[in-house]
């Protein structure tokens, strides 16, 4: 069986890697926390790792791949200081907070299926695991690394580190953590300046509580991850992952915790996604170019020329490696638009090459080195590269340049099936932009009709209803100087 290398951050090499890996594997990311759209950083980190999931999947691995969603309500701050997120929606809003779950939850799986991204084996919630979540916390008390001060269980960083390298994710220095941890309200309450909480005390008017052997209360973030990635895929597993951004305090306070609570660190390889720029710039809302993934695809936002289909998206993200900076651009997309309409159309053009009786390329090596590629750290960039070789062979053997035998067209459209549609998970060109039936051409071609009438008679409720209802059924409709244009 085909082996996996991967170079990570605890320094393994491939060939500890390939004589650790069984044919089962469990991988777990961190999924997203459900109080707001889904935003393109999460998009890439779970594309990346849809991506390795389904490569994983075409090697021959069983992969349980476990996704969770954050829904419990979460303190502001990786220290657990501030306003719950969940509570300010829902007041906001004047919803209930498992409202505000389901309608982001849904949210987010759309765009998920925009994309191609494919479910997860399990995909566990937070609050329905509270009750884990307790059990390795009264375990981890009873091994003495936490303990518990007016309802709020904190877990006890300096002792552990006496016994535990804390920072092996890192390789930072706990006296520099210790240094640079600022002063925070409560924090009378800890013994330490570090140590986080793995259940917290509610307040009265807190909206998302349980009851716990410490009194009403709702866990700490880290807790989460550790109970549901412990009972789904064990105490030690494969792969764990998320952004870079999880990296010094999420998944440095979750191997502590999985260690307090069985003496093992939960996963052989950390992965992590990197950071999203626009224009060479920090995305950010205040800066005023941060992208929700709606906006890149219907082009109804300031920095952008036109939409760009999910597709387009989905393989202008792979274009650069999940652990190096992805720059935004709108003419990054438009030279992704074209690559991607390239390797459409050569795909098209290789299902109607006629075979020679001899050859003068190796397909065979270009197999290799795709494999290559994607064994080396799932090296997307150097994939794509060679995919266009791909390219250059059928369109130099489309205009009688090469000659290709039969046997290499079928290993072309292998390759083009396995690398290009079951792992990079692009689909064909009219699958990916939903062109419409004749038939739907034709109601849309009516509904454009009766909402042009009703801005004409000034009745824009309605013009607005049925804008809004077409983009619940995902037909995005854009009004410009040309005229009103619409797509799936």
């Amino acid at each position: 069986m085909e082996k996996l290398f991967i170079y990570n951050t605890l320094g393994r090499t491939k060939e500890e890697f390939k004589a650790i890996n069984p044919p089962f594997l469990g991988m777990y990311v961190c999924g997203p926390t459900v109080y707001s759209d889904v935003h393109l950083g999460n998009c890439r980190t779970f594309m990346s790792f849809d991506l390795m999931y389904r490569y994983l999947v075409h090697l021959g691995y069983k992969v349980r791949y476990v996704r969770n969603i954050t829904d419990a309500g979460h303190l502001e701050g990786d220290r657990d200081e501030g306003d719950d997120k969940f509570a300010k929606k829902a007041k906001l809003m004047q919803l209930e907070p498992m409202e505000i779950v389901q309608k982001y939850t849904v949210g987010f799986r759309d765009i998920m299926a925009l994309l191609n991204n494919l479910p997860p084996s399990i995909e566990p919630t937070a609050t329905g695991h509270i009750i884990e979540q307790q059990e390795i916390t009264k375990q981890i008390i009873k091994n003495g690394l936490a303990y518990e001060h007016n309802g709020t269980v904190y877990f006890d960083v300096e002792k552990f580190a006496k016994t535990n390298n804390y920072t092996a994710l890192t390789n930072r220095k706990l006296e520099e953590l210790l240094e640079n941890t600022r002063e925070l309200d409560g924090q009378e309450d800890k013994k330490g300046r570090l140590d986080f909480a793995l259940w917290i005390k509610a307040k009265p008017e807190h909206l998302m509580k349980w009851p716990s052997p410490w009194g009403v209360g709702f866990p700490g973030w880290h807790i989460e991850c550790s109970a549901m990635s412990t009972k789904y895929l064990g105490e030690q597993f494969d792969i764990h992952g998320g952004g870079m951004d999880l990296q010094a305090t999420h998944h440095t306070n979750e191997i502590a915790q999985n260690i307090a609570y069985c003496g093992k660190s939960p996963a052989n390889y950390w992965l992590h996604t990197n950071m999203l720029t626009v224009n060479g710039q920090k995305m950010s809302k205040s800066l005023g170019n941060s992208f929700l993934p709606m906006e890149l695809f219907t082009g109804e936002h300031h920095l952008l020329s036109k939409g760009f289909s999910p597709m387009t998206v989905r393989f202008f993200m792979m274009q650069t490696h999940y652990r190096s900076t992805l720059d935004f651009s709108n003419d990054a997309l438009l030279a992704s638009e074209k690559a991607y309409t390239r390797l459409m159309e050569s795909y098209k053009v290789l299902q109607t090459l006629k075979a020679s009786a001899t050859t003068s390329e190796n397909v065979s090596t270009l197999e290799r080195a795709c494999y290559d590629a994607m064994n080396d750290d799932f090296n997307t960039p150097v994939l794509i590269a060679h995919l266009f070789d791909a390219i250059r062979m059928i369109n130099s053997a489309n205009d009688k340049k090469v000659s290709l035998t039969q046997s290499d067209i079928d290993l072309l459209q292998k390759i083009y099936q396995h690398f290009i549609f079951d792992v990079m998970g692009l689909r064909k060109e009219e699958e990916a932009t939903g062109k419409a039936s004749a038939a739907l051409e034709g109601v849309m071609q009516l509904v454009l009709e009766l909402r042009d009438k009703a801005k004409t008679n000034k009745d824009f409720a309605t013009s607005d209803d049925i804008r809004n209802k077409l983009t619940q059924a995902n037909i995005q409709v854009k009004d410009s100087k040309e005229g009103v244009s619409w797509s799936i």
